[in-house]
């Protein structure tokens, strides 16, 4: 998966070629917030990048990887079809995937979403024809960037960026979506363990709290952990 030293370009550049964005407006904030952050923390370019190009037409699949190449972008592979590429991805791991596909479907592009784990890597695709429906589908697919046209040398670049840039971004997004569900999963379980706690002992809910709390230091554990702990007793029990 790509870390943060893989963010390339200043963020006037990733900004001024951003394609879309499938968020909310209070994400978009974020993602102006957050790529200033990466652009300032992560302006070098990294060689070890590795990147698989997906491109039909031979004489355009060189091109591509010239450009990436004088990019200092040297781990490049080359595929000439989309066969087998779900376990072309799995053997060879890349971090980056851009794929020209030509008159795409829904069915086409969740088949390439599920075959290059959209979720797990930056991906860039270029169509020669669109419509909303199907930018819809490839924003719901993850895509990191959509680009109507073919990858001619000279544009490659910048899309590559900005979808590193998306992907970061969405990558932390999720993160944080995950971070908080489980926050919230957690405190359900601590609440329902507390509650037991209380009627058993006849304890507010602060004192009970508290007895939790002390004896999970006690055990070097996380509260949380007391919590299931009970749950579980609780449930063998009954």
């Amino acid at each position: 998966m790509l870390s943060k030293r893989y963010f390339l370009g200043s963020f006037d550049e990733i900004i001024g070629k951003f394609l879309w964005v499938s968020a909310p407006l209070s994400h978009v904030v974020d993602f102006i917030s957050q790529s200033r952050v990466f652009a300032a923390q992560n302006s070098a370019v990294s060689e070890d990048l590795k990147i698989i190009v997906v491109e039909a037409d031979r004489d355009l699949a060189f091109q591509i990887v010239d450009t990436l190449r004088d990019e200092g972008w040297r781990n490049v592979t080359v595929l000439g079809d989309e066969m087998g590429l779900a376990r072309k991805i799995a053997a060879l791991e890349p971090d980056l995937v851009l794929i020209d596909l030509a008159n795409p479907s829904r069915d086409s592009l969740e088949q390439v979403s599920r075959a290059t784990e959209a979720d797990n890597r930056a991906v860039a695709m270029f169509v020669d024809q669109t419509d909303d429906e199907m930018t819809r589908a490839a924003m719901a697919a993850g895509l990191s960037a959509y680009v109507v046209g073919a990858p001619e040398p000279d544009r490659v670049k910048s899309v590559l960026k900005t979808a590193i840039a998306r992907f970061q971004v969405t990558s932390q997004m999720r993160r944080e979506l995950e971070h908080a569900r489980q926050a919230l999963e957690d405190r359900k379980t601590i609440d329902r363990a507390k509650g037991m706690v209380m009627r058993a002992r006849g304890l507010s809910e602060e004192e009970a709290y508290a007895l939790m709390r002390k004896a999970a230091m006690s055990q070097n554990r996380k509260v949380i952990d007391v919590a299931q702990a009970l749950l579980t007793a609780s449930d063998l029990l009954a």
